[in-house]
């Protein structure tokens, strides 16, 4: 780390909220907007549902959510343990596992069901997720639906040292690296893997940008500060400079960096929009079948 440079310091660690089902397969616990009220000071992201390893014993019933709306903004589900399967009305259909990414641009409306895939489902498992939502900005609100299903064999990926740790870009860059993931608005979306208690990354992110580090196993520190398994590291908007150390044997985190979108946000239920007359005219066109069909 260029100690010459103003640092980026935490400014808050989270620690996750209490658990509660979302459908009867994914224990999340919810970050935000639910468990903390930082309104603007994580756009563009908006809502960050995480579900940490948790047993799920074999059943032939498919456990998920079913058939729902979604308009304004785009989904991010990523898989550390077990399998997703989503369908959705726009004709998109995928399977997602360990290491993968499913990228979902809602825009001017989708119905989209997710759910264990089938064999996972039947041989049950330890079940690990998280799921963002990632606001749009007003003039891409109405954008036409799309879907990226990108495999950790897709990701860019930088090696950190000769023990295997790397950096998996999902969207944005490290060190020259890109991520395959198409975005509106200026994002980075990394999966880090320290491979040894010592192991290190230096970054370099603007200062504007609104940035949280998720500890998904082992335990880190940044700029020696520790941060335990399963929280969020929420850094300030001051420096640019920061440094992440492995404090266990090996250990894995999610990165998530953006420009903020400074709009007016109006959120109800699946909707994400500017204004109340917005999620009005969403709810009448969803009611009025405006968002395609699909089976539950």
């Amino acid at each position: 780390m260029d100690v010459t440079k103003k640092t980026k310091q935490i400014e808050k660690i989270l620690v996750p909220p209490s658990p509660h089902m979302v459908g009867d397969g994914f224990r999340m616990c919810n970050f935000f907007p639910g468990g903390y009220n930082l309104k603007q000071r994580v756009s563009p992201f908006f809502l960050l549902d995480y579900n940490p390893p948790h047993y799920f014993s074999p059943t032939s019933h498919l456990r998920g959510v079913g058939v729902h709306p979604h308009r304004g903004f785009e989904t991010v589900t990523l898989v550390f343990q077990g399998a997703v399967a989503h369908h959705d009305s726009a004709g998109n259909a995928g399977v997602i596992g360990p290491g993968d990414v499913q990228w979902m641009t809602a825009g001017s409306g989708v119905l989209h069901k997710e759910y264990h895939e089938r064999a996972f489902s039947q041989r049950g498992g330890i079940f690990h997720v998280a799921q963002l939502w990632v606001n749009l900005p007003a003039r891409y609100k109405m954008t036409a639906p799309r879907y990226q299903s990108i495999t950790r064999e897709q990701q860019g990926k930088y090696v950190l040292d000769a023990q295997g740790s790397a950096v998996y870009v999902i969207a944005g860059s490290y060190k020259g690296v890109e991520g395959p993931a198409r975005t509106f608005t200026p994002i980075e979306l990394w999966s880090v893997e320290l491979a040894a208690q010592g192991a290190s990354l230096s970054l370099s992110l603007p200062a504007t940008y609104n940035t949280l580090l998720l500890v998904i196993e082992g335990e880190v520190s940044v700029n020696g500060e520790k941060v335990p398994s399963h929280c969020i590291a929420l850094m300030d908007n001051e420096g640019e400079y920061f440094e992440v150390r492995a404090e266990t044997p090996a250990a894995k985190l999610v990165l998530m960096s953006g420009e903020p979108i400074h709009e007016p946000i109006a959120h109800y239920g699946p909707f994400l929009m500017n204004t109340f007359e917005e999620i009005k005219q969403a709810i009448a066109d969803f009611n009025a079948g405006k968002f395609g069909y699909l089976q539950d």
